[in-house]
């Protein structure tokens, strides 16, 4: 028995080495990040001064000299919230999914973690009286499992999933259904989407853009479905590539006159405290979430400028001291 005790202790030790081991290879560099050149300082003030006050949490976390932060599955649950008549917030705090209504039923823009789909999304539909039958479309901004776990669920009751064409290689348990490229549109009832390929986080990501309703009001949302959150994770060909599609992303969504921002990772954008302010909305008050067209270029101009920076700082971190 003490043998079967001593082997098993053993066993779950070398596992436990082994968990760590393979945690410890997907950890971003621990290294203390090298100093930032005169040039690249200045470089970042200017993207500092553009962010101004609104965007300072976008300029702060994607410029981060040693950016780790990413979302996690056990991030605090969202509020179920209605954040516009036809849409909707559900999911976590670091990986939301939104919930267009459209006069042909609802469409999800992605879908959680799979083995959250009654404990957070169904739950969160639930809490907004939003029935699950009526999705007739998940549009998944990429095919990371963060935004497709719940996608099969709906595909098997019916519902089309839309993705990237690059991406529907990552999420096997999917039949492969709508392929969307750059330009192409969607309309699902008194709804049109218009996708923007984006690739640099995956290969087939997404960014959308679509009509929201304030009252009488009507507005244009942008979500940018591939934001890279932790620049080590992205290979030296996906850097660059992302940086040009931050690029397009600013082209298309200036001449679409984008007002609203949105995110499926809200962790740069000032989420918290504009969904809290909207929560508590009253008649009358401006919309937390319609930051301007103005302002919106600015977002995408911080981003896009911190995509740079940390293009810079690779080159510098390859060359040899």
């Amino acid at each position: 028995m003490l043998g079967l005790v001593a082997r098993a202790f053993c066993a779950s030790s070398a596992l436990a080495v082994m968990s760590a081991t393979l945690l410890a290879a997907q950890a971003p560099p621990a290294s203390a990040p090298r100093p930032d050149p005169p040039q690249l300082k200045q470089r970042l003030d200017d993207i500092r001064t553009a962010a101004g006050t609104e965007w300072a949490e976008t300029f702060e976390f994607l410029c981060a000299a040693n950016a780790n932060r990413a979302n996690r599955p056990d991030d605090p649950e969202l509020t179920p919230t209605r954040v516009f008549d036809n849409l909707a917030v559900v999911g976590r705090t670091g990986t939301a999914v939104w919930i267009v209504t459209t006069s042909a039923g609802l469409v999800l823009i992605d879908s959680g973690y799979e083995d959250q789909l009654d404990s957070v999304l169904l739950k969160g539909m639930a809490a907004l009286a939003l029935d699950p039958a009526r999705v007739t479309h998940v549009i998944l901004a990429h095919g990371h499992a963060d935004h497709v776990g719940g996608a099969r669920y709906f595909q098997q009751h019916g519902s089309h999933v839309v993705m990237g064409e690059a991406d529907w290689a990552l999420a096997p348990t999917l039949t492969r259904d709508l392929t969307i490229g750059d330009g192409q549109t969607l309309t699902v009832g008194d709804v049109t989407f218009t996708f923007v390929a984006i690739p640099g986080h995956t290969a087939g990501s997404l960014g959308v853009i679509f009509p929201v309703k304030d009252g009488p009001a009507m507005h244009r949302a942008a979500l940018f479905g591939g934001s890279v959150l932790i620049p080590a994770f992205v290979s030296d060909e996906g850097l660059p590539q992302y940086a040009r599609s931050v690029e397009h992303w600013a082209s298309v969504t200036r001449a679409m006159n984008v007002d609203v921002e949105i995110q499926n990772h809200p962790l740069y954008d000032g989420f918290a405290p504009k969904l809290a302010r909207v929560q508590q909305r009253r008649p009358g008050q401006p919309h937390p979430f319609v930051v301007g067209s103005a302002s919106y270029q600015r977002f995408v101009e911080v981003m896009s400028g911190c995509a740079q920076v940390q293009l810079a700082r690779r080159a510098g971190v390859s060359r040899t001291p």
